[in-house]
């Protein structure tokens, strides 16, 4: 029987989760600009630019980095309870909205290569430090990676390897909480 590292590596290197889709990846990656300007420049990430702007996190996220985004699509804000996202925005909670969206960033670049051989070599688990300094477990789901926050709720990378000149972006399909 093969060793489970190897297993992983043989079933990973077959999906499309080491490789982003054409379009989005295209419309991203098109002139190597910071994670900021691929964000406000994606028709799937409007709520995220909102929100990065409302914590004052722009100048942050367009330095020189590198950064690892996990970053929550238009329809992943969506799925938050009613309310949730308007009361987030609001300027006194910016605190709240700093937090949450820094759990979303790991320091350093971070590919779907790289991810895999650390959830590998940690038997089917990586624990990811986030900028917060909460973490994010990065597990492999029928082919995907997904993440598991502190509360216990996951988000599926749905587009990896989103490459900028001050990190990389993996799209995900839901906002992950740190409390």
């Amino acid at each position: 029987m093969k060793p489970f590292t190897t297993m992983l590596a043989a079933a990973l290197a077959s999906t499309a989760l080491l490789a982003p889709a054409p379009a989005l990846a295209d419309h991203h990656m098109g002139a190597k600009g910071n994670i900021v300007g691929a964000v406000s420049s994606s028709k799937d990430h409007n709520t995220l630019e909102a929100a990065v702007k409302a914590a004052g996190l722009t100048s942050t996220l367009a330095g020189k980095g590198p950064f690892t985004v996990f970053a929550p699509t238009d329809a992943a804000f969506a799925k938050l309870p009613a309310g949730t996202l308007d009361t987030l925005l609001k300027p006194e909670n910016k605190t709240m909205l700093t937090g949450i969206l820094t759990y979303h960033v790991v320091p350093g670049s971070v590919t779907a290569a790289q991810l895999t051989q650390q959830i590998a070599a940690g038997g089917g688990s990586a624990s990811l430090t986030t900028v917060q300094g909460g973490t994010l477990t990065a597990r492999v789901v029928d082919g995907k990676v997904v993440l598991t926050d502190a509360k216990g709720g996951t988000a599926t990378v749905v587009m990896a390897d989103l490459k900028q000149s001050n990190g990389v972006i993996h799209a995900t399909d839901a906002v992950s909480l740190p409390m």
